[in-house]
């Protein structure tokens, strides 16, 4: 990192392994999330051994929405829902939850589960838009949150550089991703189990494992946590500090717009 290189007098970043062009990138991610929509949060199960529900239950206990009073809550690359709904019921009637994802497929499987959600009292809305460049206001929201998208984003200064902007004074960002595993032995474990076992999960279940490669190449091309929370600091935001998880398998990243 940073992602961005020169080739042939363009522009490249990575997708997983492969170097292509800028402005290929999110086209190539959004082919990615179209073929895995449907099976999303199963494969998250699968991959995960259901750990990621543990990990997204921790993001959200650091939300601490209000009951009492008016919150605003943006969830990015967040389009299953998994985190919003999280949120909301934790939050009371005036806690108001905006869901964010470029995929339009990704937001049909969350609009789709919202009429079998429990304890959600405030208003939910789903939103096409792109990380890079909010369709949303300043100063708009008292938290925001992202859980295992911004490696998918080809510029994440300008998706961090957004989510300052689009914070209150006082807002807090959260990223739950992906990490440098810090156990010894561990990963190798992690490696063999990612790029030989996730990808064959993947096409039993959605009968295609190249996006789950993908998906695991992104993983190792993300930056160490240590530099990740550089970036954060890069884009205006203070306190910035990290807590591992699951000997580093991920890390959750929180921040202060002050």
């Amino acid at each position: 990192m940073p992602p961005e290189r020169m080739r042939n007098g363009q522009n490249t970043t990575h997708f997983g392994y492969t170097d292509v062009a800028l402005g290929e990138k999110q086209g190539l991610v959004d082919d990615v999330f179209h073929k895995v929509a449907s099976r999303y949060d199963v494969m998250n199960d699968l991959m995960s051994g259901g750990l990621h529900r543990a990990w997204k239950d921790v993001l959200v206990s650091k939300v601490k929405p209000s009951r009492t009073r008016a919150f605003r809550h943006l969830d990015v690359a967040g389009g299953t829902g998994d985190v919003a709904f999280r949120v909301a019921r934790a939050g009371g009637p005036q806690t108001a939850v905006t869901v964010l994802d470029i995929n339009p497929d990704m937001l049909a499987v969350g609009q789709d589960r919202v009429g079998k959600q429990r304890g959600i009292q405030g208003p939910l809305d789903f939103v096409e838009g792109n990380a890079e460049a909010l369709p949303l206001e300043d100063n708009s929201y008292d938290c925001y949150t992202i859980a295992f998208g911004i490696r998918n984003v080809p510029r994440i200064d300008r998706a961090l550089a957004e989510a300052h902007r689009v914070l209150k004074r006082g807002g807090h960002f959260l990223c739950l991703e992906f990490s440098d595993v810090d156990v010894p032995g561990l990963d190798k474990v992690y490696d063999a189990f990612s790029f030989k076992v996730i990808p064959h999960i993947g096409r039993m279940v959605t009968g295609d494992g190249e996006p789950y490669r993908y998906l695991v190449e992104s993983i190792r091309k993300f930056p160490t946590a240590d530099y990740f929370a550089d970036l954060i600091g890069d884009a205006g935001f203070r306190n910035v500090s990290f807590t591992r998880l699951s000997g580093g398998i991920v890390a959750i990243h929180s921040a202060w717009k002050l």
